[in-house]
């Protein structure tokens, strides 16, 4: 207690919610969970580029993103004094956009899908455009291919080795690639056999998937991102919609952590990996809270009229496929061992089967 009163208040938002808090489930199985974890990053990339100078007061901020990372952004723009412009697509539910409009940003939704990269090209193609319009007085973040992206989670991965040693099984979803490799690079500094599992949903191309309608959000990509670094990942999981929702919902019901989906994902795989491996320490990233998905992943009436209810016993063992591009829902296990992501398809294209 003497501890707690001498600790000095947070300067702001942004200080208080960047880090997770640390949570033991289980003997081997602890969970990482961020308020939303696109924070981080936003406050660092920001931070960066003012100390760099390519950031000056009086320039606007653009960026495209479907969800937390435009968040992110605009708590740190708020504090900072900075104008922000988002472009995002129809996904986007209400609530986070009429957040972002609260804290003063211009949202904009592009409706047009591309034929190539789906909405995330489009949404790309608007900024650009945008760019081109105001010339120096904007600064685009980048958040899918900036170095500073992965660099921001060294506070994270310094986190996890002060708390638990550097020697863990990191289990993330992948989007950006900024968490998970960002994350495990810092903790191979500490401990090189540090392990690192990816968790995806069928349809992202990131992985090696055909490109597609995906239901899961916040994690998967119609393009691969220049973050991800494939040669990073010991596994890599693809899940389902529904299972992902089931998972979320168990996730509340036994440890009563309220998250999203891509937390309800990274948890099943967690959760399956520290039974299988009980010497190993894994940590799961959780994202962000449940807020945004009350009336989704939470509501039984909506998923039951998007196809996503799961009523069935949970699932404890994924199937283990020979490769990424044929792994087939519910859930599905395919060992990457570290390779480059050229390594793995040209296999297949080369020799029918993978090894």
């Amino acid at each position: 207690m003497d501890t707690a009163r001498k600790r000095l208040p947070f300067s702001g938002y942004s200080d208080a919610y960047a880090l997770p808090s640390i949570i033991r489930c289980e003997t081997n199985l602890y969970l990482a969970q961020f308020a939303f974890m696109k924070l981080l990053p936003a406050k660092y990339i920001i931070e960066q580029a003012l100390a760099r100078g390519t950031l000056t007061h009086g320039m606007k901020i653009i960026e495209t993103s479907s969800g937390t990372f435009a968040l992110g952004l605009a708590v740190v723009c708020r504090e900072r004094g900075f104008q922000l412009e988002i472009f995002t697509d129809p996904v986007m539910d209400k609530g986070l956009e009429n957040r972002l409009r609260s804290l003063g940003a211009e949202v904009f939704i592009i409706t047009e899908k591309a034929k190539q990269g789906g909405h995330q090209r489009s949404r790309l193609d608007a900024l650009q455009a945008r760019m081109r319009h105001l010339g120096h007085a904007c600064f685009w973040p980048r958040q899918y291919e900036t170095p500073d992206n992965p660099a921001a989670y060294k506070l994270f991965a310094d986190q996890i080795s002060e708390m638990l040693g550097a020697d863990v099984t990191l289990v993330g979803p992948v989007g950006s690639g900024g968490s998970t490799c960002g994350t495990i690079e810092r903790l191979r500094q500490k401990a090189t056999g540090a392990r690192l599992v990816g968790v995806d949903t069928f349809n992202s191309v990131i992985f090696g998937q055909p490109d597609g309608e995906r239901k899961l959000r916040g994690l998967g990509n119609s393009l691969v991102p220049k973050n991800v670094r494939h040669e990073l990942y010991d596994e890599v999981h693809f899940l389902s919609a529904p299972l992902a929702f089931a998972a979320t919902r168990t996730l509340h019901e036994r440890h009563a952590v309220f998250a999203g989906p891509t937390s309800g994902a990274s948890y099943i795989v967690g959760r399956w990996r520290a039974r299988q491996y009980p010497r190993e320490t894994v940590v799961v990233i959780c994202p962000d809270e449940g807020h945004r998905y009350v009336e989704a992943a939470y509501d039984h009436e909506w998923l039951k009229q998007n196809a996503c209810l799961n009523e069935s016993v949970l699932l404890d063992t994924p199937a283990t496929e020979n490769h990424p591009s044929t792994a087939l829902p519910p859930w599905n296990r395919y060992r990457w061992n570290r390779r480059t992501r050229e390594a793995v398809l040209n296999w297949r294209m080369l020799h029918g089967e993978p090894r």
